[in-house]
């Protein structure tokens, strides 16, 4: 099967992309994930895998740079014209999982949306069980960025567990621990209130690791028994009800979003219309 090697090679010395790429142009794999296809190292893997075609051609090496208006294919699909960022506030109830595919067959998020949302990836993870707000950006190169430690963003969760937490046990959280191995940095928690055996605690974080509030809490014993993500970064669950989706305004991307992409890929304020003189 004939391969593609027309495209320019990014250099050794190339730099990373910056926020000032243009959206379709830039490394191959970069203008895929922002594409939404999938995150970087998975692109890497489709190519890998002669899944990714670039002008009818089957792609090779992820090593090539595109210079915009080129046409891609994933397993014979085209890849859709990148447009402006878009973001979408999800409520998700338990048990769906956070993944496009499910080699146990469970319900996922992406089955749960409704049909005439484009293709969108996750902002971050929550388990089968967790519930709460989730981030869906048609942006894949948004989505890594706003998952990245190095963003500072942080993430709230309302947490039922059965415990009993003291001051000094939250303070330990403060302090940030190492599990297994793992450290994990400081995690603000607060007690909201304690009914007989189970508590509600407040807790905030910036990593995300994998299960990670799960892992704090077993930690101390305690089983955690509802985990509700409130808020991630400046975007609130609010009064969002379970499974409903709702777009977030062009102009909170722009206030939120400025420096993380490309300006010329964040949606553009309307043009005011002259009035006409009488």
């Amino acid at each position: 099967m004939p391969t593609d090697r027309s495209r320019t090679k990014a250099p050794k010395d190339a730099p990373d992309d910056s926020p000032d790429d243009a959206p379709d142009r830039g490394r191959v794999a970069k203008v895929l994930a922002r594409a939404g296809v999938a995150s970087r190292r998975e692109v890497e893997r489709l190519i890998a895998a002669g899944r990714v075609r670039l002008n009818g051609r089957v792609l090779d090496t992820p090593a090539v740079v595109l210079e915009g208006g080129e046409t891609l294919e994933v397993d014979g699909k085209p890849v859709p014209t990148i447009g402006e960022t878009r973001l979408w506030r999800y409520h998700k109830p338990p048990g769906l999982v956070t993944s496009h595919r499910d080699e146990a067959g469970r319900p996922t998020v992406f089955d749960s949306l409704p049909p005439e949302l484009p293709r969108v990836v996750s902002v971050g993870r929550l388990d089968l069980t967790s519930e709460g707000l989730l981030l869906l950006t048609n942006d894949g190169t948004l989505a890594g960025r706003l998952e990245a430690p190095a963003t500072g963003w942080l993430r709230r969760y309302r947490v039922r567990l059965h415990g009993r937490p003291t001051e000094a046990e939250l303070a330990r959280l403060a302090e940030g621990l190492t599990i297994d191995g793992v450290r994990y940095g400081p995690v603000t928690a607060q007690l909201e209130r304690q009914q007989g055996g189970n508590a509600w605690l407040m807790v905030g974080l910036r990593e995300g690791k994998n299960r990670e509030v799960r892992k704090l809490m077993a930690h101390f014993g305690w089983d955690v028994g509802r985990l509700i993500r409130v808020s991630y970064g400046p975007f609130q669950l609010g009064r969002l009800a379970p499974g409903a989706v709702e777009e977030v305004s062009g102009k909170v991307l722009r206030e939120q979003l400025s420096g993380l992409i490309p300006a010329a890929s964040l949606p553009q304020p309307a043009q005011k219309r002259r009035r006409a003189r009488p």
